[in-house]
């Protein structure tokens, strides 16, 4: 890598849509960091709160197996995989701490070769049970704006069944100069009866500046405490709309699926 890459903020929204057994849809207001990591182990950002308390915050112990370093992890979950060829950057999307609290229900990791093409992502799954599952994504398929797939193998809403299809697809915009400047992960469920669910997140990125982190948490200083309060919300919508309940299964006894 020559020019170390800036982190992002991105504001933008979280956008869900059921199709059965009845239509359900939502669309929040949002916004969550974009972190190139591997130029951020050499060059720290000054307006970025990592492993130590701020009003907004990342810590390095909400990813992976809760270790300190979470790209350690992340590398070394590549090369146990077979992914030698991710010499570029490692973007992380996630969403940040705010005072101190914090769910994510997924975070994207970005790994690149040294040319800019995606050579893995891996999509970083939480439930609400406190349970962790990610799905690596790799292979000649993938690419920005083509669509890869995964089976679904991992537990998150009582109102889904663990089985069925994901297909991802990931969309960026930079700057002439290689900055992000918008990006979008897209997630949509099938199963035997075909689409499902719907789900989308993204948003423009900005700078990581102190300027920018002000305007985050003035606008919407308790969002992560409110993805949690919108998930149990929409859930109790779900249960009025007398959606099927599932009970929660075994979570997988592998970390990665692949």
């Amino acid at each position: 890598m020559s020019t170390p890459a800036s982190p992002c903020i991105g504001f933008g929204a979280v956008w869900h849509r059921r199709l059965r057994p009845v239509e359900h849809a939502f669309r929040y207001r949002s916004y969550f960091l974009l972190l190139p990591l591997r130029s951020l182990r050499e060059h720290p950002c000054p307006a970025l709160n990592r492993n130590r308390r701020g009003w907004l915050s990342f810590q390095d112990r909400d990813h992976g197996q809760g270790g300190h370093d979470a790209l350690a992890w992340f590398e070394q979950l590549l090369q146990d995989e077979g992914i030698h060829d991710a010499d570029g950057e490692v973007w992380l999307q996630t969403f940040p701490r705010v005072l101190g609290y914090v769910f994510k229900p997924v975070s994207f990791w970005y790994a690149h070769r040294a040319d800019g093409s995606l050579a893995a992502v891996l999509a970083e799954v939480n439930n609400t049970f406190g349970e962790r599952h990610a799905y690596l994504l790799a292979g000649p398929a993938l690419g920005w704006g083509r669509p890869c797939h995964a089976s679904k193998v991992f537990h998150v809403s009582p109102f889904c069944g663990v089985g069925g299809e994901y297909s991802f697809r990931f969309e960026r915009l930079s700057t002439a100069d290689g900055q992000p400047a918008h990006t979008v992960a897209r997630v949509d469920l099938h199963d035997a009866q075909g689409p499902l669910l719907q789900t989308s997140v993204g948003g423009a990125l900005a700078a990581l500046t102190s300027a920018n982190v002000r305007r985050a948490l003035f606008g919407m200083p308790f969002m992560t405490l409110g993805v949690m309060l919108r998930i149990h919300w929409q859930a109790a919508r779900l249960w009025i709309k007398r959606v099927p309940f599932f009970s929660k299964p075994t979570a997988p006894q592998n970390f990665v699926s692949r």
